[in-house]
């Protein structure tokens, strides 16, 4: 699970998922975020869709989710890897998305992929790969012992990746009414 967004090799995963929590009381914000649900649900939907193999993709936002952005549009992006290990999108959906994001005078808001037998949180080859300290990972996993167990719906849970440190973000999913 490489958690990388440019061209290039991708390296397979090294073992669990663990991660790496930052210095105590250094955490670079945001604590929370709010995510609307119909983003969350088509991003799980695209997780679904791509399984065996980890999904990818960019949700763009008004700004940055530490300076207080709105996460706005899901894109889904292709897994060049094409692998239940790793993930790289690919390079001509990457320009394209950022393209789109930076004409439509967004942001990327976070970077999306899905692990299909981890729990949702970064694997150190994620946190090795992470390029954008301004963005979120939002990360989706499939495994059934990871689900809500109150909803059984799939875990999707948010970080920061800064200077090789992780800082997990509550996600406060909106239906976006009221």
């Amino acid at each position: 699970m490489t958690g990388r967004l440019h061209p290039g090799p991708a390296r397979a995963h090294p073992g669990p998922a663990r991660a790496h929590p930052g210095p105590a009381g250094a955490h670079p914000g945001p604590t929370r975020a709010i995510l609307p649900a119909a983003i969350r649900d088509a991003l799980v939907a695209h997780a679904r869709a791509e399984y065996p193999n980890e999904a990818c993709g960019l949700i763009a936002g008004t700004a940055p989710a530490a300076e207080g952005g709105v996460a706005t549009r899901w894109h889904p992006a292709r897994n060049r890897a094409a692998s239940p290990l790793r993930y790289e999108v690919h390079p001509d959906d990457l320009l394209r998305l950022s393209l789109a994001i930076d004409d439509a005078d967004e942001v990327t808001w976070a970077i999306v992929h899905s692990h299909v037998r981890s729990p949702a949180r970064p694997s150190p080859t994620d946190v090795a790969q992470a390029r954008y300290p301004d963005a979120l990972h939002v990360l989706v996993s499939l495994a059934a012992d990871q689900a809500d167990r109150e909803t059984a719906t799939e875990s999707v849970r948010a970080w920061r990746i800064v200077g090789g440190a992780v800082f997990e973000v509550a996600l406060d999913v909106a239906d976006g009414k009221g």
